[in-house]
């Protein structure tokens, strides 16, 4: 073997160390803040069940892990959290498809024409500004107490924002692409599906990881104004009947069903990243 091959295999070998040694680390790191993020759930959950046995907190008014259990269970084999936990999610899966879609066509067509964009720019400010909460009861005289009026109610807490932050990542897109598409040819169309749409799915991705989390926020919100189910159904009526057990129950499943549509989100980011 040639010195210059010798000394090739040597730096790929470093090289290759290296990387493992970086690897390893950073798998421990990985594992050590995993086992963190358990022990203070733990501990929390721990404290909790205990606080209430000793008389620190009354279980009564804060429940208790172990009741909190015992709920899910009973409300589990008679049918009812399924049932409240499917209707949540149904109305979260449907606002945010609904925002996604609308607020990329608005985006688009925003970024199409200039002109509209200058005329909504204030109504947007203005609309993505005005709590939510506010417009409820206004959706319930509209549309009536039903499950159209939590899905409008929940579209409109993420929309706004996502519209205005669309269009602001593809107005941010890179002057030079846009100028090869025309140079090359390109009408405004295929800048818009050759450069401005694929260049900001990553953004687009990520909102939608906010989204998720808005759409939810925005059904629980409908549901404490105008549901007869869904686990917002739950909060609202457990606590006009001190029935503190399924409040903490119907927080804690929110929750999971939150980090869990994260998660699967997340999940699908990173797939695409690689």
């Amino acid at each position: 073997m040639s010195r210059k091959n010798r000394k090739v295999s040597s730096e790929s070998l470093n090289i290759s160390a290296a990387q493992k040694a970086y690897v390893r680390k950073h798998m421990l790191r990985t594992r050590r803040i995993r086992f963190y993020q358990i022990i203070i759930l733990i501990g929390f959950i721990a404290f909790w069940e205990i606080s209430t046995h000793i008389g620190i907190v009354d279980p009564f008014i804060f429940s208790s892990p172990s009741r909190v259990i015992k709920t899910i269970a009973t409300m589990t084999i008679d049918g009812q959290l399924l049932y409240h936990i499917g209707i949540t999610l149904l109305e979260t899966l449907a606002s945010f498809a609904l925002v996604n879609v609308i607020g990329l066509l608005v985006a688009v067509i925003l970024w199409w024409n200039e002109s509209i964009s200058k005329v909504m720019e204030p109504y947007l400010i203005v609309l993505n500004s005005l709590p939510k909460s506010a417009l409820a009861p206004v959706f319930i005289v509209w549309l009536g107490a039903n499950m159209k009026t939590i899905i409008v109610a929940a579209v409109s807490v993420a929309l706004f924002g996502s519209i205005i932050t669309l269009y602001s990542d593809f107005k941010a897109v890179e002057e030079d692409k846009i100028k090869l598409i025309y140079t090359l040819g390109g009408k405004k169309k295929d800048v818009l599906l050759k450069v401005v749409l694929p260049s900001n799915i990553p953004s687009m991705i990520s909102l939608m990881k906010v989204n998720i989390g808005l759409s939810l926020v925005g059904v629980i919100i409908g549901e404490f104004l105008a549901a007869k189910a869904g686990l917002g159904y739950l909060i609202i009526y457990g606590s006009q009947v001190f029935r503190l057990d399924w409040v903490i129950m119907s927080i804690v499943i929110l929750c999971i069903v939150a980090t869990g549509l994260y998660k699967i989100l997340s999940y699908y980011e990173k797939k695409y990243t690689r």
